[in-house]
Protein backbone atom coordinates (compact mmCIF):
# COMPACT_ATOMS: atom_id res chain seq x y z
CA UNK A 1 0.00 0.00 0.00
CA UNK A 2 1.39 3.38 -1.03
CA UNK A 3 0.89 6.34 1.29
CA UNK A 4 0.02 9.56 -0.49
CA UNK A 5 1.39 12.79 0.94
CA UNK A 6 0.11 16.32 0.31
CA UNK A 7 2.17 19.49 0.73
CA UNK A 8 -0.65 21.55 2.29
CA UNK A 9 -1.39 19.02 5.04
CA UNK A 10 1.61 16.80 5.55
CA UNK A 11 1.86 14.26 8.38
CA UNK A 12 5.54 14.90 9.04
CA UNK A 13 6.13 11.83 11.21
CA UNK A 14 4.57 9.42 8.70
CA UNK A 15 6.44 11.20 5.89
CA UNK A 16 9.77 10.72 7.70
CA UNK A 17 9.01 7.10 8.62
CA UNK A 18 8.25 6.33 4.98
CA UNK A 19 11.38 8.17 3.80
CA UNK A 20 8.98 10.20 1.71
CA UNK A 21 9.92 12.53 -1.10
CA UNK A 22 7.68 15.28 -2.43
CA UNK A 23 8.57 17.70 -5.17
CA UNK A 24 6.73 20.31 -7.10
CA UNK A 25 6.78 23.14 -9.54
CA UNK A 26 4.15 25.66 -8.48
CA UNK A 27 3.29 29.01 -9.96
CA UNK A 28 4.52 32.04 -8.04
CA UNK A 29 0.88 33.14 -7.87
CA UNK A 30 0.28 30.38 -5.25
CA UNK A 31 2.66 32.22 -2.90
CA UNK A 32 0.92 35.52 -2.15
CA UNK A 33 3.60 37.05 0.09
CA UNK A 34 6.38 36.28 -2.39
CA UNK A 35 4.28 37.63 -5.24
CA UNK A 36 3.69 40.88 -3.34
CA UNK A 37 7.47 41.27 -2.89
CA UNK A 38 7.72 41.09 -6.68
CA UNK A 39 5.13 43.85 -6.99
CA UNK A 40 2.64 41.40 -8.47
CA UNK A 41 4.95 40.64 -11.40
CA UNK A 42 5.96 37.18 -12.54
CA UNK A 43 2.85 35.33 -11.33
CA UNK A 44 3.49 32.64 -13.95
CA UNK A 45 7.08 31.99 -12.87
CA UNK A 46 7.86 28.56 -11.39
CA UNK A 47 8.72 27.93 -7.77
CA UNK A 48 10.60 24.63 -7.77
CA UNK A 49 10.89 22.66 -4.53
CA UNK A 50 11.68 19.26 -3.06
CA UNK A 51 11.17 17.85 0.43
CA UNK A 52 12.67 14.64 1.82
CA UNK A 53 11.65 13.06 5.10
CA UNK A 54 13.94 10.87 7.19
CA UNK A 55 14.33 9.32 10.61
CA UNK A 56 17.78 9.83 12.12
CA UNK A 57 19.01 8.25 15.32
CA UNK A 58 20.43 10.68 17.88
CA UNK A 59 23.30 10.00 20.30
CA UNK A 60 20.86 8.49 22.81
CA UNK A 61 19.55 5.98 20.25
CA UNK A 62 16.21 7.73 19.75
CA UNK A 63 14.73 8.19 16.29
CA UNK A 64 14.24 11.84 15.36
CA UNK A 65 12.07 13.20 12.58
CA UNK A 66 13.94 15.26 9.97
CA UNK A 67 12.94 17.10 6.83
CA UNK A 68 15.30 18.40 4.15
CA UNK A 69 13.83 21.20 2.04
CA UNK A 70 15.23 22.78 -1.09
CA UNK A 71 13.45 25.45 -3.11
CA UNK A 72 14.24 28.08 -5.73
CA UNK A 73 12.60 30.87 -7.69
CA UNK A 74 13.66 33.78 -9.88
CA UNK A 75 11.84 36.83 -8.49
CA UNK A 76 11.38 39.94 -10.65
CA UNK A 77 12.36 42.97 -8.59
CA UNK A 78 13.77 46.47 -9.06
CA UNK A 79 17.54 46.96 -8.83
CA UNK A 80 18.18 49.62 -6.23
CA UNK A 81 21.41 50.70 -7.96
CA UNK A 82 20.22 51.33 -11.54
CA UNK A 83 16.44 51.21 -10.86
CA UNK A 84 15.98 48.76 -13.72
CA UNK A 85 14.26 45.36 -13.61
CA UNK A 86 16.35 42.59 -12.06
CA UNK A 87 15.75 38.87 -11.71
CA UNK A 88 16.77 37.99 -8.18
CA UNK A 89 17.46 34.28 -7.77
CA UNK A 90 16.37 32.90 -4.40
CA UNK A 91 17.45 29.42 -3.35
CA UNK A 92 17.27 27.55 -0.05
CA UNK A 93 18.50 24.17 1.15
CA UNK A 94 17.78 23.57 4.84
CA UNK A 95 17.35 20.77 7.33
CA UNK A 96 14.60 20.81 9.93
CA UNK A 97 14.33 18.60 13.01
CA UNK A 98 10.91 18.07 14.51
CA UNK A 99 10.15 17.74 18.22
CA UNK A 100 7.00 16.99 20.21
CA UNK A 101 5.83 20.52 21.11
CA UNK A 102 6.17 24.24 20.40
CA UNK A 103 7.75 24.74 23.84
CA UNK A 104 10.40 22.11 23.17
CA UNK A 105 11.06 23.54 19.69
CA UNK A 106 11.50 27.03 21.13
CA UNK A 107 13.84 25.77 23.85
CA UNK A 108 16.02 23.70 21.50
CA UNK A 109 16.04 25.96 18.44
CA UNK A 110 18.44 28.52 19.95
CA UNK A 111 21.25 26.02 20.58
CA UNK A 112 20.71 23.79 17.53
CA UNK A 113 22.50 24.23 14.21
CA UNK A 114 19.42 23.04 12.35
CA UNK A 115 15.99 24.66 12.58
CA UNK A 116 13.74 22.97 15.13
CA UNK A 117 9.98 22.88 14.57
CA UNK A 118 7.03 21.33 16.37
CA UNK A 119 5.66 18.06 15.07
CA UNK A 120 2.15 18.19 13.65
CA UNK A 121 -0.05 15.83 11.68
CA UNK A 122 -1.16 18.55 9.25
CA UNK A 123 1.98 20.54 8.52
CA UNK A 124 1.70 23.09 5.69
CA UNK A 125 4.86 22.52 3.67
CA UNK A 126 3.98 25.27 1.18
CA UNK A 127 3.94 27.86 3.98
CA UNK A 128 7.39 26.68 5.05
CA UNK A 129 8.64 26.97 1.45
CA UNK A 130 7.32 30.53 1.23
CA UNK A 131 8.74 31.48 4.64
CA UNK A 132 12.19 30.18 3.74
CA UNK A 133 12.25 31.92 0.35
CA UNK A 134 11.10 35.19 1.95
CA UNK A 135 14.00 35.00 4.39
CA UNK A 136 16.36 34.75 1.40
CA UNK A 137 15.21 38.09 -0.02
CA UNK A 138 18.07 40.57 -0.18
CA UNK A 139 17.72 43.73 1.90
CA UNK A 140 18.72 45.73 -1.17
CA UNK A 141 17.93 43.93 -4.44
CA UNK A 142 20.43 44.72 -7.20
CA UNK A 143 22.20 43.29 -10.22
CA UNK A 144 25.66 41.82 -9.78
CA UNK A 145 26.61 44.09 -12.69
CA UNK A 146 24.01 46.58 -13.87
CA UNK A 147 23.21 46.39 -17.61
CA UNK A 148 23.42 50.19 -17.90
CA UNK A 149 26.03 52.62 -16.62
CA UNK A 150 25.07 53.82 -13.17
CA UNK A 151 25.47 57.52 -12.48
CA UNK A 152 26.96 57.64 -9.00
CA UNK A 153 27.28 61.43 -8.72
CA UNK A 154 24.84 64.23 -9.34
CA UNK A 155 25.70 67.80 -10.25
CA UNK A 156 23.42 70.79 -10.19
CA UNK A 157 24.76 73.96 -11.80
CA UNK A 158 22.48 76.20 -9.70
CA UNK A 159 23.71 74.58 -6.50
CA UNK A 160 27.35 74.96 -7.54
CA UNK A 161 26.80 78.67 -8.43
CA UNK A 162 25.15 79.34 -5.07
CA UNK A 163 28.12 77.78 -3.27
CA UNK A 164 30.56 80.06 -5.11
CA UNK A 165 28.51 83.19 -4.39
CA UNK A 166 28.37 82.62 -0.63
CA UNK A 167 30.93 84.48 1.39
CA UNK A 168 32.72 82.75 4.17
CA UNK A 169 31.35 84.16 7.47
CA UNK A 170 34.72 83.61 9.12
CA UNK A 171 36.43 85.71 6.46
CA UNK A 172 34.17 88.63 7.44
CA UNK A 173 35.12 88.12 11.09
CA UNK A 174 38.81 88.06 10.19
CA UNK A 175 38.34 91.35 8.35
CA UNK A 176 36.76 92.92 11.45
CA UNK A 177 39.56 91.63 13.65
CA UNK A 178 42.17 93.13 11.30
CA UNK A 179 40.36 96.50 11.37
CA UNK A 180 40.52 96.64 15.21
CA UNK A 181 44.29 96.18 15.33
CA UNK A 182 45.00 99.21 13.18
Amino acid sequence: MTIEFHARRLDIKAFAQAGGVLSGRDLLSKYERLLSEAGGLGAERPVRWEARGALRTDAGGYAQVWLHLSAEVGLPMTCQRCLGPADIELAVARDFRFVASEEQAEAEDEAAEEDVLALTREFNLQELIEDELLMELPVVPRHEVCPVEVKLAAQDADFEAAQVEKTNPFAALAGLKGARKG
